[in-house]
């Protein structure tokens, strides 16, 4: 027996005929702005802006990976031990910067860890499985083989900070270490610091290698390799840092941290200690991430332009998915003073 049917109460999705019927523009000046905006101008943009958001259009991913053989997604490494993800807030800003980036352009970010070897091997297989199409690669180090066995596998890949080692020469965005460091061994001692401590990250990483030498530069005949000992860039390695220091008799009146971390693992030992932040030792961190300013006191520091470091990554990987020339961009920073200087 022949039973009619109800129609459908869902409304059926809308289509870029549909947005471009609304914004007044061709369906290839919509595909043009969801897709990058390139060669769309300022008024097009945003007469297509304004119809999708009126129109409710989303984009179809699993048609546009078809159409384009692309995975319209990026993904966002981190090859360091999972408790510093968690701990150390730099990452989640850089998160929240590239996720923001992607989703203007509808593509989406898969958050990948590989600390450790098992878990390289993993996410390799899958980045070799075209599960994206390229890799921001948040912390590199210089004997890290990850960019050549990315690239063997033509998978393009941008990293934070500039690479050395294997990696030396590939896209990145990257801040003047140099600059910023000096400016903060001059902070100290205009402040009247005589005797500056540094508290360095990793030697085989572009934060911990290029601030210590810019550090020991700018001192010049006044730096003293007894004062500087090595973290990993986290609260603890800050304080067991400022504990070695401490046990070895060292004399000094100022702490520059590599990182905000580090510096308020450091403050917490000097508390322990009996000494006073900053009448007794002025402590300098950097990176600004949110930490600095919460901490007690506020730690003077480097602030990184985070928001502009994601979107200049997530740029940069773009072009080289869509087969542009490696390039590398340097941006600056600001010197943040508070409390503990």
């Amino acid at each position: 027996m022949y039973i009619p049917m109800e129609p459908s109460s869902r409304t059926a999705r809308p289509t870029i005929r549909d947005v471009a019927a609304a914004a007044g523009v061709s369906r290839g000046t919509v595909s043009r702005v969801i897709n990058g905006g390139h060669w769309v101008s300022p008024e097009a943009r945003r007469l297509v802006e304004d119809a999708i958001a009126e129109t409710g259009y989303t984009v179809n991913q699993h048609a546009r990976s078809l159409a384009t053989g692309r995975a319209n997604s990026l993904a966002f490494l981190v090859t360091e031990p999972q408790h510093l993800l968690f701990e150390d807030p730099t990452y989640s800003l850089l998160l929240r910067g590239a996720t923001q980036a992607l989703a203007e352009r509808g593509m989406t970010l898969v958050l990948l860890m590989a600390g450790t070897e098992g878990e390289r091997r993993t996410t390799l297989e899958y980045l070799r499985a075209g599960h994206v199409d390229g890799v921001l690669l948040i912390s590199s180090h210089a004997s890290d083989l990850y960019i050549g066995e990315l690239a063997e596998a033509g998978v393009p890949a941008v990293c934070s900070g500039l690479p050395a080692g294997p990696a030396a020469g590939a896209p990145a965005v990257s801040i003047d270490e140099d600059a910023a460091t000096r400016a903060m061994v001059r902070h100290l001692r205009g402040r009247g610091r005589q005797r500056i401590a540094h508290l360095a990250g990793p030697a085989d990483t572009p934060g911990g290698r290029l601030r210590h030498e810019a550090f020991q530069d700018e001192l010049g005949e006044g730096y003293d390799a007894r004062l500087v000992e090595a973290g990993d860039f986290g609260r603890a390695s800050g304080a067991a840092a400022m504990e070695r220091l401490l046990a070895g008799g060292a004399d000094f009146d100022a702490v520059f941290a590599a990182s905000d971390a580090m510096a308020a693992g450091a403050v917490s030992v000097l508390r322990r200690e009996g000494l006073r932040v900053p009448d007794d030792v002025g402590v300098a961190g950097f990176d600004d991430s949110g930490l600095a300013e919460a901490h007690d006191p506020p730690l003077t520091t480097i602030r990184q332009p985070w928001e502009e470091i994601s979107r200049e990554m997530v740029a940069l990987l773009l072009e080289a998915v869509n087969g542009a020339p490696a390039r590398q961009v340097m941006l600056p920073t600001t010197l943040v003073q508070r409390a503990s200087t």
